[in-house]
């Protein structure tokens, strides 16, 4: 059986990729939250080493983090202190459950033709009203970096465009230039969208 590239680099790298230093996507972090409830039952797709659930827990949200990883979960839960569920994305299988869910740097893994079914599983996850974000590496055709890591690299306006087609309300996309663990010039797109 053939490994997959993508998953075999957070498997051998998982310590080192949850040690990383990683400036917290705060602005974008206190966004989300505002829109939610108080103390609202949070998903967390890819939470990676665990820093934005420790932040979203430390403003009194109800977070499940998940990872595809068990490495990178395993180190969430040295981080968190809690329990991390090991979960692919197109294992997610619940309904109204979730006030919102945050996926920041994590869907930007799935084949272009797999996304179409992982933003309805979201969706289906989410109360009336939930939000949902993610975050993607902006492009116009599907890749790799110098890794091996896939990327999807959509475009504002196909991703919007697959958004709209699934039933979403209220899409917002925002542009901006950062950087990766690659250490790549990066334009980004933070998507944020209701069920």
């Amino acid at each position: 059986m053939r490994t997959d590239p993508t998953s075999s680099f957070y498997t051998d790298n998982a310590a080192v990729y949850a040690a990383r230093e990683r400036r917290l996507p705060r602005q974008r972090l206190d966004a989300f939250l505002d829109t939610l409830p108080t103390g609202a039952a949070i998903l967390e797709l890819g939470c990676g080493g665990g820093q934005d659930a420790a932040y979203m827990l430390s403003r009194g949200f109800d977070v499940t983090p998940t990872d595809g990883s068990a490495e990178l979960a395993r180190e969430a839960e040295k981080f968190l202190g809690k329990s991390v569920r090991v979960m692919r994305f197109e294992a997610l299988d619940a309904t109204e459950i979730f006030d919102g869910i945050w996926a920041e740097a994590s869907l930007l893994h799935v084949p272009r033709s797999a996304l179409p079914d992982i933003f309805d599983r979201i969706l289906r996850a989410l109360k009336p009203s939930g939000i949902f974000h993610a975050s993607f590496k902006a492009g116009e055709a599907e890749g790799h970096d110098k890794f091996g890591r896939y990327y999807n690299y959509p475009s504002a306006v196909w991703l919007e465009a697959i958004l709209s087609a699934g039933g979403w309300k209220n899409i917002t996309t925002i542009e901006a230039d950062g950087g990766g663990f690659d250490g790549e010039p990066t334009r980004w797109l933070y998507v944020k969208a209701q069920k």
